[in-house]
């Protein structure tokens, strides 16, 4: 049983190589979600965090604050994201005092988008930003893996993502209220954890606005049954 163990923890380390990460590194594959409504966006991620196939950590948080109204959603390494992060907070903590006002939406995404150009090669990182300002309102940007940014009326990402395309095609509607949007975000990573292994645990959402941002958790209990699970 012994000898299995190792054989599959060696396996799984070079799955991982394969696929980007390092031997043993620990990584947030993952669906995340954010979409803009009329009057701020909502974010939304699962909590599942993995190394291999092991299953690292059930509660994961990848909804990390930023600035007051700006927050990012994580995929990728678990490591390589919450350092961006955090250097992109100190950045913006400086805007913040050289401007004299919070940082704008667009300003977050673009020190995001830098970090992960001028470091694609060593990272491994696809991030959602999304907030509010008083200039745009509600934004949502995309910073995929390799760096490019894009802004959206919602984005998806991580490894949930790829069977979600067709439902938020088909779901989205430009100028949601907000119980509509959350509905539309829970749903959507529902269904994503109910495909993706790399996909599970709780449902994590927050809604970001000119009031602040208010947090929501959808237990297992909770989370939305679709035909399957009945």
């Amino acid at each position: 049983m012994a000898t299995m163990a190792m054989t599959n923890m060696f396996a799984s380390d070079q799955l991982a190589a394969v696929g980007g990460l390092r031997p043993g590194e620990v990584t947030t594959g993952t669906t995340i979600m954010a979409v803009e409504f009329d009057g701020g966006v909502i974010i939304g991620a699962d909590s599942r965090t993995t190394t291999g196939a092991y299953i690292a950590n059930r509660v994961t948080d990848k909804l990390t604050k930023v600035t007051e109204h700006i927050y990012c959603c994580r995929s990728g390494s678990a490591a390589d994201t919450q350092a961006i992060a955090d250097i992109v907070k100190y950045h913006l903590d400086f805007n913040r005092m050289e401007m004299g006002e919070e940082p704008r939406v667009h300003t977050a995404a673009n020190v995001f988008k830098e970090m992960c150009y001028d470091h694609r090669d060593s990272l491994s990182a696809g991030i959602i930003v999304a907030g509010w300002d008083k200039r745009g309102g509600g934004q949502v940007f995309s910073v995929p893996i390799g760096g490019m940014l894009q802004r959206g009326p919602f984005a998806i990402g991580g490894s949930g993502s790829t069977y979600l395309y067709g439902y938020v095609d088909a779901m989205f509607k430009p100028d949601m209220k907000q119980e509509d949007c959350l509905k539309f975000v829970s749903n959507a990573v529902a269904l994503a954890i109910s495909r993706d292994g790399s996909s599970g645990g709780i449902i994590r959402m927050a809604a970001i606005t000119k009031n602040g941002v208010e947090r929501f958790t959808l237990t297992g209990d909770q989370l939305p049954k679709f035909y399957e699970d009945n």
